[in-house]
């Protein structure tokens, strides 16, 4: 499927999209357990703007459990998110899900139904591939792979207003989680999904602002144009009616010819 039909795909179905993003701790070796924990799900619907928030602090305080003793309680407090989370999916069976490289055990969909199943013994609910939607990716396809400087989401925030006061970075959020800063890192959680709807938006209208849009990738949206594509038929018309009236001149005059020739008489012996 082209980028075209994708994003075809994906303007028709926006009553159905939820954009997703979740913080955890840091990626590498240097945890607590061998696969990170999840500390907050932000989940924004795209249409109406709903936020949908999952977050270990939320949990604690349901359950009365103070900010100093949410650290003796992590293990009960991620399944009771990450179950709260999955009767959301649950509940939304069909939902279309746009993320930001959640790809792989180490940080998406799957990493999610992993911790579940390690905390509960139950997998999570399963989202079918066919329905996760990756908008880094998309964003690539459509403006080139050289387009965007590594890091690419910072690039694109720096050049797509994506710099907002809740955002932290990777670094910034594990710190902020070893802090027990739960309220600053779910808003940093919620911010990034807030950009991704936002940049969702623009990349349907081909607004995206990129640091490398080479000539070839830009000529190939261009020519994607409706009144691009309208030009191009109306001059292929143009042109076959032209083809059309050449050839009949020709053969016009090739019939005026073979007339002259049938009418001149015959010359006396």
């Amino acid at each position: 499927m082209s980028i075209k039909d994708k994003l075809k795909f994906l303007k028709a179905n926006e009553h159905n999209i939820y954009v997703i993003h979740y913080s955890c701790e840091n990626l590498n070796d240097n945890n607590e357990n061998i696969s990170p924990r999840v500390t907050s799900i932000a989940v924004l619907h795209l249409q109406s703007h709903t936020m949908h928030s999952f977050s270990i602090h939320l949990v604690a305080e349901k359950k009365h459990i103070g900010r100093d003793k949410i650290a003796d309680n992590y293990n009960e407090l991620e399944k009771q998110m990450l179950a709260e989370f999955y009767s959301f999916v649950r509940d939304n069976n069909g939902a279309l899900w746009l993320h930001w490289n959640m790809s792989n055990i180490n940080y998406g969909f799957e990493a999610l139904s992993h911790r579940y199943e390690v905390l509960s013994g139950e997998r999570g609910v399963r989202i079918q591939d066919s329905s996760k939607h990756n908008l880094s990716s998309l964003i690539i396809e459509k403006y080139g792979k050289d387009s965007i400087a590594h890091p690419r989401m910072k690039t694109l925030q720096k050049l797509n207003d994506g710099n907002h006061r809740d955002n932290l970075s990777g670094e910034e959020e594990v710190k902020a989680f070893e802090d027990k800063e739960f309220v600053r890192l779910h808003k940093s959680t919620m911010s990034k999904a807030y950009w991704f709807q936002s940049m969702y938006f623009l990349l349907q209208r081909g607004k995206v602002k990129v640091s490398n849009y080479n000539v070839s990738q830009k000529l190939n949206n261009y020519m994607e144009k409706p009144f691009v594509k309208l030009l191009s038929f109306l001059a292929v018309i143009f042109t076959l009616a032209q083809a059309g009236q050449l050839a009949y001149a020709k053969y016009s005059t090739s019939q005026e010819g073979n007339f002259s020739k049938i009418e001149q008489p015959l010359e006396k012996p």
